[in-house]
């Protein structure tokens, strides 16, 4: 079973070529470039540099979402494109079960954090059982204090991760109470590689689709539809 997994859902951009229990390539890069640059150059490198035939592939997977409107609107065209030249199904991968995927082994809850902006963050809380992740609660936009006191709830160790850490430090070590840490930066970001791990878990499950029924998760309405919601209700 070979895929090739994408994740522009964030700053990061990254394309990753998987086979079974094998990371064939991967190719991540957080610096200053729209995805739009980024992200089929990178799959031309990992296709010449492992002299892969695309079409040996058996599925395609991507972060379907949460993240950046942008972001996921330019990898959902790509792999749609790819899926549809190739004739081979699409895995979408929720990022943030993406991201946790991250810590695979650890026995602390999970916690990834992705700013949404609006003191807002995409998050979900996880943890890994008998080798397998497991959702305690499921990816949704809230407010940074309430996934804070839902931890606290909990009472378990966390481990937080994602572009969203930086940008919440603070509040969080404000309100947590409970024991925690920040994962380091080789695990802290969107990888390609943890959304191609987790892709197999669907693909086992039977969860996958066609191109042209593949469509990203937003969670939330984008800024321009929120702002014309709130015009359209004045004028109302």
């Amino acid at each position: 079973m070979k895929i090739l997994a994408l994740d522009s859902s964030g700053l990061v951009a990254s394309v990753a070529l998987l086979e079974d229990e094998n990371l064939i390539a991967e190719y991540t890069v957080n610096y200053k470039k729209t995805h739009s640059q980024t992200l089929l150059p990178m799959l031309d490198e990992i296709v010449r540099m492992t002299e892969t035939d695309l079409h040996s592939i058996d599925a395609i997977a991507i972060a379907k979402g949460p993240g950046s409107f942008t972001g996921l609107r330019i990898g959902s065209a790509t792999v749609k494109g790819l899926g549809l030249a190739l004739d081979k199904p699409i895995i979408g991968v929720p990022t943030i079960e993406g991201l946790a995927m991250n810590l695979y082994g650890t026995d602390a809850l999970i916690c990834p954090l992705m700013d949404a902006r609006r003191n807002q963050v995409y998050t979900g809380i996880y943890r890994f059982q008998t080798g397998k992740l497991q959702v305690i609660k499921d990816q949704v936009p809230v407010g940074i204090e309430e996934i804070v006191d839902a931890l606290n709830q909990i009472g378990q160790k966390v481990i937080f991760l994602g572009d969203g850490v930086p940008v919440y430090h603070d509040i969080i070590e404000k309100q947590i109470s409970v024991s925690h840490e920040y994962a380091p930066a080789n695990m802290n970001k969107q990888r390609a590689a943890s959304v191609g791990v987790r892709a197999f878990d669907y693909w086992n499950k039977g969860i996958y689709t066609d191109s042209d029924s593949f469509t990203p998760d937003y969670l939330r309405l984008s800024q321009a539809e929120r702002e014309r919601l709130e015009r359209n209700m004045v004028q109302q």
